[in-house]
């Protein structure tokens, strides 16, 4: 039977064993392509299971996740053994960190790859030249895993990273450290939130994050001045983010109640309370929100409503990428793709004016709770 071959399959395994297929290419081209082959298939088993109802929408992100994780993990082990001299040695090693839904496990299946790359010389070699060969390996990284094909894009966002776009790509850990010490604004606090390692290194990674928790979970929490700031970008953001022609209520990620409300709600308790409540440290945004409840930060029915929403935004989200064949956050106006989106989201009947009603009406709640905590 279907059910079965679709669900009886760990994502941990399938990430093995994409890794395996591509190390047996000693070329990056060949390598990569063997990973997006495998990742096509489990694509496509996770898509099934899902529009069959076979996968809540956590299963999905956690699966999605995982297959990018491992398709992260096989491009740099290939580029760097085709960057590695005769002799066997490197200069540096390398970690990425994922950051977004990438770092919270949380993908869905029209997201980019959110991260951050960290490297360290190995000992006698010159930082220089350490962080001019990093910065060749996640060129290269990018390039190759981003390149055009028939697959879903595979698109590795750095943008994150300190100074954004402005700022190097790869730094070293003490750079680093150094960075947010000095300079750190209150959005890129707020971005460590989710820096969880994904790729690379594994020590180095962890000591990235033994750095990133003096960041984001200060002693006190985070500055007054810095609440107040992450307010003002938010207004900011609400007020100009949206796209031009976006319906403000029903765009699953900037819209009203949408994704991006539910985790910057979550995201400021935990910058304000995560030095106090262990539980608060969490790159997820559904476990955080368990801890907000768990510790009585919000009511318990707010907390509900606040998961409901992100669940349900999720959801549509992912549905709208199974209907058009690619990344949208915009939901349709009524019609045949509202109802296409309904049925691949799950809903009950397939009928796509109940679909969006219990969606405007779950994320008109939500926005109630998003802007008691923020104030507006």
């Amino acid at each position: 039977p279907a059910g079965p071959k679709l669900l009886d399959v760990d994502p941990e395994a399938v990430a093995r064993a994409l890794v395996a297929s591509a190390g047996r290419h000693p070329e990056p081209l060949r390598a990569i392509a063997a990973a997006r082959t495998l990742r096509r298939r489990e694509l496509a088993r996770v898509a099934s299971a899902d529009l069959l109802g076979m996968l809540d929408v956590e299963s999905v992100c956690a699966a999605l996740s995982s297959v990018w994780v491992a398709v992260l993990q096989c491009a740099l082990e290939a580029v760097i053994r085709a960057n590695t001299g005769d002799d066997g040695t490197v200069p540096a090693a390398i970690a990425v960190i994922g950051m977004g839904r990438l770092g919270g496990w949380e993908l869905g299946y029209g997201s980019d790859a959110d991260v951050m790359f960290v490297c360290e010389p190995v000992e006698g070699v010159d930082e220089t030249r350490a962080v001019k060969w990093s910065v060749t390996i996640a060129e290269e990284l990018r390039t190759l895993v981003g390149a055009p094909s028939d697959d879903p894009p595979l698109e590795i966002d750095s943008s994150l990273r300190p100074e954004g776009r402005n700022g190097p790509l790869v730094r070293t850990l003490a750079s680093y450290a150094a960075y947010y010490e000095q300079w750190a604004q209150p959005w890129e606090v707020q971005a460590l939130l989710r820096a969880h390692p994904v790729a690379g290194d594994s020590d180095l990674g962890r000591r990235f994050v033994v750095m990133a928790d003096r960041v984001r979970y200060p002693e006190g929490g985070v500055s007054p001045a810095s609440v107040l700031e992450i307010r003002r970008i938010k207004a900011r953001v609400d007020a100009e983010r949206l796209p031009r022609g976006a319906d403000p209520n029903t765009h699953t990620k900037l819209g009203r109640g949408g994704l991006a409300d539910v985790e910057w709600t979550a995201q400021l308790l935990q910058l304000r309370h995560a030095h106090a409540v262990p539980a608060l440290r969490s790159a997820s945004t559904l476990q955080a929100l368990d801890a907000i409840a768990a510790a009585e930060l919000m009511p318990q029915s707010d907390v509900t409503q606040l998961r409901e929403a992100w669940l349900t935004a999720t959801r549509a989200r992912n549905a709208l990428v199974l209907v058009r064949g690619k990344p949208s956050d915009q939901l349709p106006g009524p019609g045949r793709q509202l109802n296409a989106v309904a049925v691949a989201a799950g809903w009950r009947n397939g009928d796509g004016s109940e679909f969006l009603d219990n969606y405007l009406r779950v994320t008109r709640r939500a926005k109630t709770i998003v802007n008691k905590v923020f104030g507006s």
